[in-house]
């Protein structure tokens, strides 16, 4: 999934650093990932056998981590009459049409001849999001699925109409022309279960960062929070609305949700600074990783006097292929400054 500061392409970077600044020399390691997105990062340090508090404020991204993190065995439906994957899969592929509200309020014809005309999918692809929405839905009310086979459904659903979306790979807009990848039929599949050592624990959370941090603890705390002005709740609207599917009341050219109250404080150049700062004073981890390039709304040296004062810091520095949502758009530069600011907190020892 194409995502907004995602961090897939640097992992092999975020865990260098912490490696050369931690020394972590065992498996006994809670790893907190607070702003977790697509859960990129949270995803590769299960994998190196970390316990991982996962967490954000947006609700597909809260899917997303339900199953990529928290799903930790075999995904079989045995409540269903399809009682495997393939059956499964199968079933929902095949559903008959059931136009709902993706094809009312984001197709050029469901909006057809109204104040908007939206073009987000294809209608064929819209009813077919809106089907397997509905019944997946339906099962969870009739206690036909298990909540992690719940969220594996609607994860597998979220990854597959994001592969046909009509956008530059934000939701912020839509194209004005349906783009080639957009008209392809929705690919509806089984996705990876991330199993590991059942003696791990995997937490999910769909918290404010500045709220959660008060409530956890641990040994590792990853931050990855908004860099600029960009509005998560803006610019993936549509997948919070398939991962709700709440009817909600949606305004304008690009139908956002009317009414949201997710605007990060890591969004306004007033706050940023002050509520990372309570961030940090809250925190009860050891070892504190941030990752925030050149393009930052917080100064870097208000990042190095923040966490300076909170115990011993370094930072490291790598040169990082900028993020572009579209080619059409001027940009001043094609790289940036990919800094990982480090912190060793003054706190009380724990295991590692």
């Amino acid at each position: 999934m194409n995502y907004i500061g995602s961090k897939l392409s640097i992992l092999n970077y975020i865990d260098n650093t912490i490696q050369d600044f931690a020394k972590i020399n065992n498996n006994n390691v809670t790893f907190c990932d607070i702003f977790a997105g697509t859960s990129s990062v949270g995803k590769y340090f299960k994998k190196k056998n970390y316990s991982i508090i996962s967490n954000d404020i947006q609700y597909y991204s809260y899917v997303i981590a339900k199953h990529y993190i928290e799903n930790n065995k075999k995904i079989e439906f045995k409540r269903l009459k399809q009682n495997n994957i393939t059956d499964v899969f199968e079933y929902l592929n095949n559903l008959n049409n059931k136009k709902g509200f993706i094809y009312y309020n984001y197709t050029m014809e469901g909006t057809e001849n109204q104040e908007y005309e939206r073009k987000y999918f294809t209608e064929e692809n819209a009813i077919k999001i809106d089907s397997i929405r509905i019944k997946i839905e339906e099962w969870k009310k009739n206690n036909l699925v298990e909540e992690n086979e719940y969220y594996y459904l609607l994860t597998c659903l979220l990854e597959a109409a994001d592969k046909v979306a009509n956008t530059a790979s934000v939701y912020e807009a839509f194209l004005k022309n349906i783009k080639k990848s957009a008209c392809k039929p929705l690919q509806f599949r089984p996705l990876e279960v991330l199993i590991n050592s059942e003696t791990k624990k995997y937490i999910v959370k769909n918290k404010d960062a500045n709220d959660l941090i008060k409530e956890i603890e641990g040994d590792i705390l990853y931050l990855d929070p908004p860099y600029n002005t960009r509005k998560y709740d803006t610019n993936y609207h549509m997948l919070e609305t398939i991962a709700l599917y709440d009817n909600p009341k949606i305004k304008g050219k690009t139908g956002v949700r009317a009414e949201n109250n997710k605007r990060s404080k890591y969004c306004m150049k007033k706050e940023v600074e002050q509520t990372f700062e309570e961030l940090i004073k809250n925190a009860k981890f050891k070892y504190i990783f941030l990752s925030y390039n050149d393009e930052g709304i917080i100064p870097f040296k208000r990042i190095e006097e923040i966490m300076s004062k909170y115990g011993s810091y370094k930072v490291y520095k790598q040169k990082h292929k900028r993020y572009k949502a579209d080619n059409k758009r001027r940009y001043l530069k094609n790289n940036t400054i990919e800094y990982i600011h480090c912190l060793k907190k003054n706190m009380p020892e724990r295991g590692i």
